[in-house]
């Protein structure tokens, strides 16, 4: 490899070094969730309201037991529905636990209002006209029911009679995944007309404990009304414009289709509201700590002995791509083209497959995820599908890369003539610059190739990272033996020799944990080393060094990075080393790649004599000559 493509090569390896090092202090590797004392936890500042250890709180903690509930009961969910109320505030989801433990509990995404982390879903109407609140069900209704628990194709019906005339019911069905159906009726027995305006809401009270934060991810508020996505941070909620009068921070937005909820990292709560024109509304009221998410549909009027419903779909559950592509019933390119087509009794929810934060990088991000999902179907190990999609892709670039390493190879065979041209041009860099641009156009030749195998991967790595980080088919996903998720970086130490010693590892994201990296990035130094080594080094001291440490520095700078894309990157370094070997040898370059490594070991030892012979020799005195004392005196 001559001095351009040492160059071109250390450029490609410096700008990924910055591009990765800016990438790390932007979006460090995730922290261990904190568990929090919830007696600590602030509930609403509401007139009335419990505080935390006192005697009321604890009344409404055991309340939430002996009050009426009505069972929810599904494959994929479990909890109650508060027939005060109304609500459906009390969910869990019976596939994903907390950790990885054995016996970890499960995942539990909606709360009552009394008890720690108040998320819940709730529903009703807003009186018009004559009507008054206490004419229609509020947060205190008590609904009855003849029905036991809420089950696939066991819809509940939940009623109410003001006692004046009008009669409310309360349809709620549920499917085996996660989506909800409420449909709300009222009857009109009195001898008037009257007006109603349907509504739904999702109530979140103060921050959510595992908020992630992290620029790379959005969690908050997310709507898409009339096909345009809008994500609203829970900071910029609060930023939102106050109304006047009230204090709270309202953005209000009208639509004749779509969706809004809040989005966590894995899970959301989403209301979907029938067809037709509704207004939306993120609002954030400061007093209480309450973020929420509304639909408002338009009013209604129920003319005397007749009747009117509305109906809302609520969502509450976690982000698998497969769940809610199936909700948005509309097969991608990649489904569509393995078969796949939309279920014409299921009505679409269009653009909700959106609601996955896909990234700036989305164009990649979506189908390197839906190979992957499709290869993991076939394969059933997430590693070893990351390892196949690796090959997958650098299938699809190989064109580029052959280019590239056949470029590399004819620069090779151009060396005596580049060191002909460099013997004519003596010191005149511009006469030597200008022919070997025009030795490289005629021969065809293109310097700069030989850095593009590397450059292309900084955006499939960024696309991966994010697939990665983000979905939940990663979470928890696990490898073989000590690699059980994916998405966590490798919890193997050197500081306990990886398990040998009798001591605990650094907890995952710790400093110590990024310096005693684990057997991945070891692995992924050792293949970028290996790599290099099918070259001999360059003969410029300066780039040598650059390319001495570039291995290490890349092993330690990914070693906090989630092992699915330390697992990716060993492969495609792998891979990338047979590719490169392979066309070296058939442009008649063999790589001598252990002369390499001993010539690097070779020069080391001569660097470290070097020094070491001149060190005394720079402490010795000079010999004392006769010319040291002047001229020699005549006799």
């Amino acid at each position: 490899m001559d001095d351009n493509n040492n160059k071109n090569l250390i450029l490609a390896m410096v700008l990924s070094s910055m591009v990765l090092v800016v990438w790390f202090l932007l979006f460090p590797p995730p922290e261990a969730p904190v568990q929090l004392d919830t007696t600590e936890l602030a509930l609403p500042e509401t007139p009335g309201a419990a505080t935390p250890g006192s005697t009321a709180a604890a009344e409404a903690l055991a309340g939430f037991a002996e009050s009426p509930r009505l069972r929810i009961d599904t494959p994929a969910l479990e909890g109650s529905i508060a027939l005060v109320g109304g609500r459906i505030d009390d969910l869990s989801l019976k596939n994903y636990r907390e950790t990885i433990e054995d016996g970890a509990p499960i995942v539990r995404l909606l709360s009552p209002e009394l008890q720690a982390d108040p998320f819940y879903a709730l529903f009703g109407w807003t009186p018009r006209g004559s009507l008054g609140q206490a004419d229609v069900p509020g947060p205190d209704t008590e609904w009855t029911t003849a029905s036991a628990r809420l089950a696939p194709g066991h819809p509940v019906t939940l009623s109410w009679d003001n006692g004046k005339g009008l009669i409310f019911t309360r349809e709620i069905a549920v499917d085996e995944e996660y989506m909800f159906s409420v449909t709300d009726s009222v009857q009109n027995t009195t001898g008037g007309d009257v007006t109603l305006a349907p509504y739904g809401q999702i109530r979140r009270h103060g921050l959510p404990q595992d908020l992630k934060g992290f620029f790379i991810l959005h969690e908050g508020a997310i709507s898409r009304l009339d096909g345009t996505l809008s994500e609203t941070s829970y900071s910029n909620i609060e930023d939102l414009p106050e109304v006047a009068g009230e204090g709270n921070a309202e953005l209000v937005q009208t639509s004749t289709g779509g969706w809004t909820g809040f989005t966590d990292h894995y899970w959301m709560s989403i209301l979907i509201p029938q067809a037709g024109p509704f207004t939306a509304v993120t609002r954030y009221v400061p007093g209480a700590s309450v973020y929420l998410a509304e639909v408002r549909q338009p009013d209604l009027v129920v003319p005397a002995g007749g009747t009117a419903s509305s109906t809302n779909q609520l969502f509450a559950g976690a982000k698998e791509w497969e769940t809610i592509r199936g909700y948005q019933n509309e097969p991608g390119w990649f489904s569509r083209l393995l078969g796949e087509r939309a279920d014409p009794d299921r009505a679409p929810i269009p653009g909700f497959v959106e609601s996955i934060d896909w990234g700036w990088f989305s164009f990649l991000t979506k189908p390197i995820f839906a190979m992957l999902h499709w290869i993991h179907g076939l394969i059933g190990n997430m590693g070893l599908a990351i390892i196949a999609l690796t090959f997958v892709l650098k299938l699809i670039v190989l064109p580029l890369a052959y280019k590239s390493y056949v470029s590399m190879a004819r620069m090779k065979e151009l060396q005596p003539e580049m060191e002909a041209l460099k013997e004519r041009a003596g010191d005149d860099r511009q006469k030597l610059q200008k022919e070997m641009m025009q030795l490289y156009r005629d021969k065809k030749v293109n310097p700069a190739a030989g850095c593009l195998p590397i450059l292309i991967q900084i955006p499939i790595f960024f696309s991966l990272y994010k697939v990665i980080f983000v979905t939940i088919e990663l979470r928890h996903a696990p490898f073989f033996g000590w690699l059980r998720d994916l998405s966590a970086p490798d919890p193997s130490s050197l500081f306990n020799l990886f398990g040998l010693l009798p001591w605990a590892a650094p907890e995952t994201g710790s400093l110590m944990h990024l310096i005693f990296i684990g057997i991945l990035p070891i692995l992924l130094g050792v293949s970028m080393w290996l790599q290099q080594k099918l070259n001999p080094a360059p003969a410029d001291p300066t780039q040598a060094t650059i390319f001495a440490w570039m291995p290490w520095v890349f092993m330690f700078m990914l070693g906090g990075f989630a092992s699915g894309l330390v697992v990716y990157w060993i492969t495609n370094n792998v891979i990338t080393f047979a590719q490169q070997y392979v066309i070296m040898r058939s442009h008649g370059h063999k790589p001598d790649l252990f002369g390499n490594i001993r010539s690097g070991f070779r020069k080391k030892q001569k660097a470290l004599a070097a020094n070491s012979d001149q060190a005394p020799a720079a402490k010795t005195p000079a010999a004392k000559t006769p010319a040291a004392k002047g001229p020699a005196k005549k006799k």
